[in-house]
């Protein structure tokens, strides 16, 4: 059986554009806020989350696959991919404190919140529920994740523009987030209907 290109490259567009998970899911939204306020941090934040996310789908497949499957403990899927998860983030917690510090002091708490991150946690379940084969899970996670961080950063930039910009006293802040946050996610619904799969 040949890897089917298409549809993995399909996977990838849908996840990052159609399907987004921050702007048509509407999940992620804790980090996404609380990461978006400078560029450095988002561009950070969106290059550990897709590495965690990429790893622990596969991570999460070859166990779900390979043990919880043959041994019917399907049941069991939340606490073991938590588990995996949690694994993974803090392993990538204490490699980024070895090699960046400045970027593992900046992403602050966040870095922690990538474990209970609901996308985190939301991708391994739809591979598993959808039966995607391995190729098929990491283009998922890989779309999902490059859909993540696209969202951080064109939310950044415009969040960065606004800290110059004569915003009424009422919108300052997190309101005014918010509302950027829908117009973006109602630009985003532009994609739908690209790809059916």
């Amino acid at each position: 059986m040949g890897i089917d290109w298409v549809k993995l490259f399909e996977l990838v567009v849908s996840s990052a554009l159609i399907n987004n998970f921050v702007f048509t899911m509407f999940l992620g939204l804790c980090i996404f806020f609380g990461v978006s306020k400078k560029m450095e941090t988002a561009v950070g934040m969106s290059i550990t989350f897709t590495a965690v996310m990429v790893v622990s789908a596969a991570l999460s497949w070859v166990v779900y696959t390979f043990i919880m499957v043959p041994l019917d403990l399907g049941f069991l899927k939340i606490i073991v991919f938590i588990g995996i998860v949690a694994a993974f983030v803090q392993s990538a917690d204490i490699i980024m404190k070895k090699v960046s510090p400045t970027m593992y002091y900046k992403l602050g708490v966040y870095l922690a919140l990538i474990t209970t991150n609901c996308i985190i946690i939301a991708v391994p379940l739809k591979n598993a529920g959808e039966h995607y084969n391995f190729f098929e899970s990491m283009a998922f996670a890989l779309g999902s994740g490059i859909g993540f961080g696209l969202a951080l950063i064109i939310m950044a930039s415009i969040r960065e523009k606004l800290e110059v910009a004569d915003v009424p006293a009422p919108f300052r802040g997190l309101p005014i987030s918010f509302i950027l946050a829908s117009l973006i996610a109602l630009a985003f619904t532009g994609f739908s209907g690209l790809i059916t799969l």
